[in-house]
């Protein structure tokens, strides 16, 4: 009689995410329930690399040292597999780890703010491969061999990668993270105290059941198209496909919890991302310039954005150097009109002069593409600009509010010329 070796018990996969996470609640103080479900996600996604196209970062970013950043990732280094952690690596390094045998690597680096830093230097090549790495697919040409004797090879750079550092990153990577802002733990906040020589074992443990468990749903997870919370869409979609995926394969309250965190999460990152100079800018332009405006002096756009408190206009550079018009004219430029030419100073009549000004109209395409959507208009928002302009000038005097307001006749001056 032939035997027969039963089937291989199912994993609960969403009784293990509770585990996972349970483990991570007993060293880690995350800032919020959103957190502890994407950090758990993206230890299992890490399983699964070879099912997804893309990987999201993960980022423990806080302003101040203590605030458990490197112990998240020492608990995701037992979690996940083939981990390498680093504090700096060169770009040819990282490249080189990701082609070793041995399978995809997850990589951990800590301390990123030594790597992207203000002192830290642009790093651009170790900001290439974290840029190319979140797509499959994704290669780079170097030299290989030695001196003269050298040809070209090309180098994968797609692997899952784990940051944590101090600050913030460059935003061609924090808009392809999950983003984890740490903070120090409160006095009534308590962490178990986390013990390498016993806590690794148990966290390996954990590893390799979460290994078994994406072996048996990795063609379903290569399969997925899971559905995104409304209003998620292009890069953010891409940075959370993956996680939702392997929360629809968990099940359970998985599936929920997750579209949860990834709105709330997206939204957070979105809040607390400071825009471009060029994006602020613009925006300043429309809410505290113009203001319904349709041309605007260069020096009154000057005197306004200068005046705005809370904007980095006054103090623009470490050097304490304040906006200027040349520096105006610089970052406008950057951007296109409706017909595709760079936005640029024109003549505005004003009086008896014609300084030179911007006209709302070159600007409308811009902020239509780049700026968030207008606050709510108020009723003086169309009167509401700058201060008052003769030939150009500022001539505002007197108490602060006036600075922030056309005189009534320079208002019609400026809204009737053709």
């Amino acid at each position: 009689m032939t035997s027969v070796n039963p089937p291989a018990p199912s994993v609960d996969g969403a009784a293990l995410l509770d585990e996972v996470e349970a483990f991570h609640r007993r060293f880690n103080i995350f800032p919020t329930e959103a957190a502890y479900v994407a950090v758990t996600l993206w230890d299992a996604h890490a399983h699964l690399i070879d099912a997804f196209d893309g990987t999201a970062r993960l980022a423990f970013l806080s302003p101040e040292p203590g605030s458990g950043k490197s112990r998240a990732l020492e608990i995701v280094e037992t979690l996940t597999p083939r981990a390498a952690t680093t504090v700096n690596a060169s770009a040819n390094a990282l490249f080189r780890l990701v082609e070793a045998d041995g399978g995809t690597p997850t990589l951990l680096f800590d301390e990123i703010d030594t790597v992207f830093g203000p002192k830290a230097g642009g790093n651009e090549e170790v900001r290439g491969f974290l840029n190319s790495g979140y797509r499959r697919g994704a290669k780079s040409l170097r030299c290989v061999g030695d001196g003269s004797n050298q040809s070209t090879e090309w180098f994968s750079s797609f692997c899952a990668v784990a940051m944590a550092g101090l600050g913030s990153l460059p935003d061609t990577i924090l808009t392809r993270s999950v983003i984890i802002r740490m903070r120090k733990k409160a006095p009534n906040e308590k962490a178990e105290p986390y013990r390498r020589r016993v806590n690794e074992k148990q966290g390996h443990a954990l590893r390799d059941r979460l290994a078994d468990w994406a072996t048996t749903v990795h063609d379903e997870v290569a399969e997925a198209w899971p559905e995104m919370p409304d209003g998620v869409s292009d890069r953010p979609a891409d940075v959370w496909e993956p996680l939702l995926a392997v929360a629809d394969a968990a099940g359970g309250h998985w599936p929920e919890r997750a579209r949860a965190a990834c709105v709330e999460l997206i939204k957070a990152a979105q809040e607390g991302d400071e825009a471009s100079l060029g994006v602020r800018l613009l925006t300043d332009l429309r809410d505290k310039v113009f203001c319904g405006a349709d041309r605007m002096p260069t020096a009154a756009i000057l005197e306004v954005l200068l005046g705005l408190d809370d904007a980095p206009w006054a103090d623009l550079n470490d050097d304490g150097k304040a906006l200027t018009a040349r520096g105006l004219s610089k970052l406008l430029s950057q951007y296109v009109r409706p017909d595709n030419t760079p936005i640029r100073p024109r003549g505005i009549r004003v009086g008896s002069g014609t300084p030179k000004g911007y006209y709302a109209d070159d600007l409308t395409d811009a902020w239509a593409r780049y700026c968030p959507p207008p606050p709510e208009k108020s009723a003086t928002s169309a009167t509401a600009a700058t201060s008052q302009v003769n030939a150009g000038e500022s001539v505002a005097e007197g108490p602060s509010e006036s600075r922030h307001m056309f005189a009534e006749t320079d208002t019609r001056t400026l809204r009737s010329v053709g």
